[in-house]
């Protein structure tokens, strides 16, 4: 099949690359539906957050979002509109969660690794911040991007190749 079959796009990046950008990009292009943890986690859990950040508490809300858009993506697949998953992705064990299900249904995949430079996506970042534009959801605060940092697991080659990847520089 393809890579422009695809009906899965798993978009991963770190934190101010321009994932949110770039998936509204592609879905438009393949005429498909965007996934975005950012905007469901703003609009479903962020209002009733603990004031105290708890990993524990974002990631098994993410966790709960994600199987949600993978049942949602499964209906799409059946009529052949492509999903595009802005989900973060930041190591390959959360990538693989959603790649063993797209092979599990059937599903064809590709992988789009969007990179950019530390300094410039903290730029980016603080830009966001400021302006609170389009693809604004919540405040970055640096703790949080050096913490996305630190858990950052950019995809290897075998990965890449695995699940067709390409390599986006915006």
């Amino acid at each position: 099949m393809s890579k422009s079959a695809a009906l899965v796009h798993l978009v991963c990046g770190a934190t101010g690359v321009g994932k949110s950008t770039y998936s509204e990009e592609l879905a438009q292009k393949l005429g498909g539906v965007r996934f975005s943890i950012d905007e469901w986690m703003e609009r479903l859990h962020n209002p009733d957050r603990p004031e105290e950040l708890l990993f524990d508490w974002f990631y098994e809300r993410v966790q709960r979002n994600c199987a949600q858009m993978r049942v949602v993506a499964e209906r799409l697949a059946e009529i052949k509109v492509p999903s595009v998953f802005d989900c973060g992705l930041t190591n390959n064990t959360e990538r693989d969660i959603f790649s063993d299900w797209a092979e599990e249904k059937g599903l064809s995949v590709q992988l789009h690794f969007v990179d950019a430079p530390t300094d410039l996506r903290w730029q980016r970042v603080q830009k966001r911040n400021a302006e609170q534009a389009e693809t604004f959801q919540f405040l970055v605060t640096r703790e949080m991007f050096d913490f996305i940092e630190s858990i950052w697991e950019a995809p290897t080659d075998d990965e890449m190749k695995r699940l067709s990847g390409v390599r986006v520089n915006p």
